[in-house]
């Protein structure tokens, strides 16, 4: 039975703006105001509407209960020790936000330190990261609310669980690193926005000393680029304590530049003291660690697929450097230096594989993995002598092992118990063609025993951007909508990091169209395989696979049943110009160039939709706080497409409030919207 729909009139404006001598309309451009009384009226009302049409969909109570009894199960984060103490989250299954605890020993009792639960009433007050001194007599710690990438920093005493007086904000894109002597560390930090915070353009960021007891406008300035606006800098302490590493990135750009500064007798470095090791934002640095002025990074300098060097930073010149891990058939996706080792975790066709390398790099035991599936952690110092590491998998809730360096075997610390029999559904890679025949891996989970028939219910999953691999993960309401029947089907497209940076360059700027074809040759092999069929498929993506799916579902309108863009980049001529927008002009181009422009409107979703045409059933999901991809970008999207929908398919909005664009969204938010989104994939797949 189909659900009558009538929408909020979206207002036409005049306006249209000239790209280099083609004239571009933009009528819904008052949308952009999100903190206007025209957009927020706009809001409630289509929210009005997509509600009502949700609540009266028969399944959508029975997708919530189960989903909620699936996300109820015990969810632990990797222990990290500082000091004798360590320090781990958990959540005991429907906690809106992970509580962070200490212990004294590794299986000891534990002791409760900061309940972010009890900082909002409605659990959008997230613990963003945190990081305790290396003696673990303090906790600095990032909360952000309702979901925004805007950071404020506390400092807690661990033995008294209380709040020093020290507070630092506006803290974006940024971490903290303590000094040695535990009294303060380095951090990263815009000046005080003087409009909007959710949507002015962020420039210029700064690298300051805190220190405790100090208030944040005392705070030293360590470097700062007045001639790079783009420039933004990370600073880390290294295990020895005598240097502070900073790491130059520049926009969204997988490359950077690699500065150092020494630490001397406890004295906090100036501008002048910073040494610039690696310039030139030719290829992408990650320090592991050093040997007094031996540094070793992993790099995809000279390796596609990345490597590990030492370099001498008396001696720093290219023809010096030495090859301690050569580049690998596979890429490299992590690698620490603990346990005086080098652990480096590698995608084998997007899952993990672990090796354990010498400092002389010798090759050492390889660390076995349960399953195909996703291997993350392996962090520590590098005097550790004990490390761990986290497993999971489309079917596979995480899992957290303990490894003792000495030995190779790790053991399981904390596995959690879900009410859902993993032994019922597989989990399988296979690999198809693009249309240039580039082979692609795909990995598919479903019930066992599933025939195909041609007509299965699947969601395909992509994003295909930014060198973001794309890996098995755990997710409940991937559970739930296999239990329905459905097949989940990721495919890893170019644009990510699964081959290295080839293949993520092949999916960039003007070879973006390469990203959209991998993803529609995915869905007809999934319709030749006889796993799905047109009228049975959903395609899903966020951020940067929002902008996936609203491509595709603008070329390929025939293809998809439903479509479901999530906090997706839709208007490709202005992304720019709000917040760290211009950070992506390296992964997309700008409309401000010519070429670049010509490239970009050819698949700008919101340019791309064509009135009076039969699109997919489409669920638009954003949300009012997110100043990552602010929402704008969808607000114009659903504006336009409710104008060109041709036939009785749904177009509808879906705009969370007090919400950002994914990380801390509360475990209640979360359910609620997987409860919609899958009761509107099933009744629009009733509907054809």
């Amino acid at each position: 039975m189909g659900l009558t729909l009538r929408y909020p009139e979206s207002k036409v404006v005049e306006q249209r703006d000239d790209y280099h001598g083609t004239m571009v309309e933009d009528p819904f451009r008052w949308l952009e105001d999100v903190e206007s009384d025209g957009t927020r009226a706009w809001v409630a009302e289509q929210n009005r509407v997509t509600f009502d049409y949700l609540a009266r969909i028969p399944m959508r109570e029975a997708i919530r209960t189960r989903l909620t009894e699936l996300w109820n199960y015990e969810r632990y984060g990797m222990p990290r020790k500082y000091g004798s103490r360590y320090f781990f989250t958990h959540n005991d299954g429907l906690q809106n936000q992970n509580v962070l605890y200490t212990s004294d020993s590794v299986d000891g009792p534990r002791r409760e330190l900061l309940d972010p639960n009890t900082l909002s009433t409605e659990g959008t007050v997230a613990l963003s990261g945190y990081v305790p001194s290396d003696d673990g007599r303090f906790l600095a710690y990032g909360i952000a609310k309702a979901g925004s990438d805007w950071n404020t920093w506390m400092v807690r005493d661990v033995e008294t669980q209380t709040d020093r007086a020290d507070k630092i904000q506006w803290v974006k894109f940024s971490t903290v690193s303590w000094t040695p002597d535990n009294l303060g560390f380095f951090y990263s930090r815009y000046d005080e926005p003087n409009g909007d915070e959710f949507t002015q353009v962020n420039y210029y960021q700064k690298l300051y000393y805190h220190r405790l007891g100090t208030t944040q406008s005392e705070d030293v300035l360590v470097y700062q680029r007045a001639d790079q606006k783009e420039w933004g800098f990370q600073g880390s302490v290294t295990d020895d304590g005598r240097y502070v590493m900073i790491s130059v990135w520049r926009g969204s750009e997988r490359k950077n530049q690699i500065f150092y500064a020494p630490l001397v007798s406890g004295r906090i470095p100036e501008p002048t003291d910073v040494v610039e090791l690696l310039t030139g934002f030719e290829a992408a640095y990650q320090f592991l660690g050093n040997d007094n002025t031996t540094f070793f990074l992993e790099t995809d300098h000279g390796a596609s697929k990345r490597r590990i060097v030492a370099i001498d930073i008396q001696n720093p010149q290219r023809d010096a450097w030495r090859e301690i891990v050569p580049e690998s058939i596979e890429s490299i996706e992590s690698a620490s230096l603990l346990g005086n080792r080098f652990v480096v975790t590698y995608l084998q066709d997007a899952t993990s594989v672990v090796r354990q390398y010498g400092i002389d790099g010798r090759r050492l035991a390889d660390i076995e993995i349960p399953d195909l599936g996703t291997v993350t952690g392996f962090q520590g110092k590098r005097a550790a002598e004990e490390t761990f590491f986290t497993f999971t998998n489309y079917v596979t809730p995480q899992t957290v092992y303990r490894l003792d360096l000495s030995s190779k075997e790790p053991v399981v610390w904390r596995s959690p118990t879900i009410d859902f029999d993993v032994d019922e559904y597989v989990t399988e890679r296979t690999f198809y063609r693009g249309v240039d025949g580039t082979r692609i891996p795909m990995i598919l989970s479903y019930r066992r025993g599933m025939q195909r028939d041609g007509n299965r219910p699947t969601i395909l999953y992509g994003y295909g951007g930014f060198n973001i691999s794309v890996t098995p993960n755990f997710s409940p309401a991937n559970l739930a909508w296999m239990e329905m029947g459905g097949i989940y089907a990721v495919p890893n497209l170019r644009g990510g990091g699964e081959y290295g940076r080839a293949w993520h360059e092949d999916g960039m700027r003007n070879r973006k169209q390469n990203v959209f074809d991998d993803f529609i040759s995915a869905a007809e092999y999934l319709i030749e395989q006889r796993y799905t069929c047109p009228k049975r498929l959903a395609i899903s993506g966020r951020s940067n696979g929002g902008l996936l799916v609203g491509a595709v579902m603008t070329q390929r309108p025939d293809l998809f049943a439903v479509a479901l863009p999530a906090v997706g980049v839709m208007d490709m001529l202005r992304f720019h110009q709000f917040t760290i927008g211009w950070a992506w002009v390296s992964e997309y181009g700008s409309s401000d160039h010519p070429d670049q422009f010509a490239n970009l409107i050819r698949y700008s979703p919101l340019h791309c939709l064509k009135p009076a045409t039969r699109y997919p059933a489409t669920l638009i999901t954003t949300a009012d706080h997110d100043d990552r991809v602010v929402p704008g970008h969808s607000f114009k999207f659903a504006a336009r497409l409710q104008c060109c929908q041709s036939g009785v398919r749904p177009t509808l909005i879906r705009i969370e409030t007090s919400a950002g664009h994914g990380a801390g969204t509360p475990v209640s938010k979360l359910i609620d919207t997987a409860a919609d989104t899958l009761a509107f994939v099933w009744h629009n797949f009733e509907q054809e």
